[in-house]
């Protein structure tokens, strides 16, 4: 699997001088903290709003970069987070892909709190893959990806979290960011492979950040955070640069009652937005992210399955619960 690409080499080689780069955070700085998780205040989450979300975004058809639904959708997003937060930045940019073919990406950026010194990005993608070349079926691999689970899911998480963040907003300044252009990796039936073909919108705003001289405390990454059967574990590039946060957001899960779906185990690195945002932006950066502890993320991962009736409203909830007390454990409610 492309996307689920080992890069310890890439790690190992930042070992020898990560602690003398230049970055908004010491990830060893985010400690893990003592705190009661069942007693911090946070706004209530509605699962149905949620669901709703990934709903209107699969109404546009598939949101592949260029193509008419990804415009339509791209306008929405933009309108919908421009409700919520304080003010929205579309970043434009041009991507080139695998095959050397070019298409529009754009990163939507809704930001809360946007006078606060302090910050923290909470990001998801909002493409959908053009080519469902793991599906059972060959006829459907040049198929594209419906993408509710690997897109939508994350996307629909963070703008009900933004909505009622919006009026129990946090001590901290919070930029929601929908990073574009995440899913158009090369197919399987590719000629080469290049990890870099991969997470193209985070790559950009990590080399073109919105707000350049802004320091982050850290980054949440939701990906594919809808499925029935919720299996979240510690991500092997997430315990690299953020161990900390990774402590605070499990111990959060293991207090709420939610350590069988947030559970205390190490896995492999995975090549996602996350790796890119702390190697080139120094911004210590946790990816939620969905791992079956197989062959692949989620029984319909990148197939024309991963509809609608891949998405379960309680595990939405559950993460963006478990994320929302981690974040207003750190910077509480301030009447």
């Amino acid at each position: 699997m492309k996307r689920l690409a080992l890069i310890a080499a890439c790690l190992l080689a930042l070992a020898g001088c990560n602690n003398n780069q230049e970055g908004d955070t010491d990830s060893n700085a985010v400690a893990t903290t003592a705190i009661d998780y069942t007693q911090v205040a946070i706004p209530a989450f509605s699962a149905d709003s949620a669901y709703a979300f990934v709903e209107k975004q699969l109404s546009f058809g598939n949101r592949i970069p260029g193509s008419k639904g990804w415009e339509k959708c791209a306008v929405w997003l933009t309108n919908q987070m421009g409700r919520y937060c304080d003010s929205v930045i579309v970043q434009d940019f041009r991507a080139v892909l695998w095959d050397g073919s070019a298409v529009p990406g754009k990163n939507i950026i809704a930001l809360l709190n946007p006078q606060a010194e302090k910050r923290i990005l909470l990001a998801a993608h909002w493409d959908s893959r053009s080519w469902a070349d793991h599906d059972p079926s060959e006829s459907n691999h040049r198929s594209p990806v419906p993408g509710a689970n690997d897109g939508a899911s994350g996307v629909a998480a963070l703008m009900e979290m933004a909505r009622i963040m919006s009026a129990m907003r946090p001590s901290v300044g919070v930029d929601f960011i929908f990073f574009d252009v995440e899913d158009q990796g090369a197919p399987e039936w590719a000629p080469s492979h290049d990890e870099t073909n991969w997470c193209i919108g985070s790559q950009y705003w990590s080399n073109n950040r919105h707000t350049p001289y802004v320091s982050y405390a850290y980054g949440i990454l939701f990906d594919m955070v809808g499925t029935s059967k919720p299996r979240f574990t510690q991500e092997g590039v997430s315990r690299y640069f953020a161990p900390g946060l990774v402590d605070n957001l499990w111990a959060a899960a293991q207090s709420l009652g939610y350590g069988n779906v947030f559970l205390k185990e190490s896995t492999s690195e995975i090549l996602d937005d996350h790796y890119f945002v702390n190697t080139i932006a120094h911004i210590p950066m946790v990816d939620i992210v969905q791992n079956n502890g197989d062959i692949s993320f989620f029984e319909h991962w990148h197939t024309v399955a991963d509809d609608i009736n891949s998405i379960n409203k309680e595990t939405l909830r559950i993460v963006a619960t478990v994320a929302m007390k981690t974040v207003y454990g750190d910077f509480p409610y301030e009447k």
